[in-house]
């Protein structure tokens, strides 16, 4: 999640479990243990592909947080014995343990046993969702005037977990709503992706592909009995398999579960993730290689330009997410022509 949702989910727990002994200071200091494994982001790990995929790495693993929990509440109990180091070690365990733990619902990939096993994404929310964040925030602000306040932070820290929770059950319902109409496409074994649009859990997307194409599904809770719209993409497995070799390919498949895109433009073939952001405004490109007369050229693995953000497709989002308007096209961010098809 963003760092003010992590802040504010740490402040929270920091000001339930010492508040009362802490008051104010309490909520500093939940939020600055929360934000502390996303610092992770200041190392160089020498390419945009290791930048890319070791975030939430090592600062993200429950084996790293547990110790770094011990060790950090036995400083904090010898700095302050008040309130007792069982609840300083109550602190700094929730506070550092919840961070990747919250993060592992979104898309992004959390290695949350590095360095054993792959990255995991459970994908039922968005990186940033206010409906999430709101309650938490609106709990830190209630005990900055009242101060413990500690049921107000508690209701927070409810209300954000249920909505946590909605949002995988909701997942869950477009999964089932989708698999049908892929099924009749052919598409029953296709690796699957259901996630919400930005901001929301009420438009999701479902992303199924193979090895040949993509297809793509919007489909919300606000939505009639509209059947729904697949939306196809091509693929390129011959660019896939010319750099399946590269090592910063091996790794970017293993990241994101083979959600890639390849294309090949200007002597130059990129990977772009599909997982992350929409179709035109996916933040993510790598430059593998460069073809030369012939020849394959591996690259440094920089990351592409990013897109630049269409604002205004922000209203055609929310219209479609209220289900004012039935169909949006992906591919164009545009809602299709009378009696035509994305």
């Amino acid at each position: 999640m963003d760092s003010i949702t992590q802040a504010a989910l740490g402040a929270s727990i920091a000001g339930l479990v010492a508040g009362k002994t802490f008051g104010r200071s309490a909520l500093l200091t939940g939020a600055l243990l929360g934000t502390l494994p996303d610092l992770d982001v200041l190392i160089d790990y020498g390419t945009a592909v290791a930048n890319f995929t070791q975030h939430r790495g090592f600062s993200h693993s429950l084996f790293v947080l547990a110790p770094v929990s011990l060790l950090l509440a036995t400083l904090l109990w010898r700095w302050k014995p008040e309130p007792g180091f069982q609840r300083w070690l109550l602190l700094t365990a929730l506070v550092l343990l919840t961070h990747p733990l919250l993060d592992t619902f979104t898309t992004y990939g959390t290695q949350l046993f590095w360095p054993t096993g792959r990255p995991l994404a459970i994908s039922s929310i968005f990186i940033i969702d206010p409906l999430y964040t709101l309650p938490l925030l609106a709990g830190c602000i209630v005990f900055l005037l009242r101060p413990p306040a500690q049921r107000a932070v508690a209701a927070g820290l409810v209300l954000s977990s249920v909505y946590l929770g909605w949002s995988f059950v909701a997942q869950q319902v477009i999964t089932e709503r989708v698999q049908p109409a892929l099924a009749k496409a052919g598409l029953a074994d296709a690796e699957l992706l259901v996630q919400p649009m930005p901001f929301n859990t009420v438009l999701w997307r479902a992303t199924a592909i193979t090895d040949r194409q993509r297809v793509e599904i919007v489909t919300g809770f606000l939505d009639d009995d509209t059947p729904l719209t697949l939306e196809y993409f091509p693929r390129q497995p011959e660019l896939a398999r010319a750099v399946s070799q590269l090592p910063e390919a091996r790794r970017l498949e293993w990241f994101t579960r083979g959600f890639l895109d390849y294309r090949a433009s200007n002597g130059k073939i990129t990977a772009t993730d599909i997982r992350l952001g929409i179709p035109g405004a996916h933040p993510f490109t790598f430059v593998l290689a460069s073809e030369r007369g012939g020849k394959l050229i591996p690259g440094n693995g920089e990351r592409a330009p990013r897109p630049t953000m269409n604002t205004g497709a922000l209203p055609l989002l929310w219209a479609r997410a209220t289900g004012a308007i039935p169909v949006l096209c992906l591919s164009s961010l545009a809602v299709p022509a009378p009696g035509e098809e994305c």
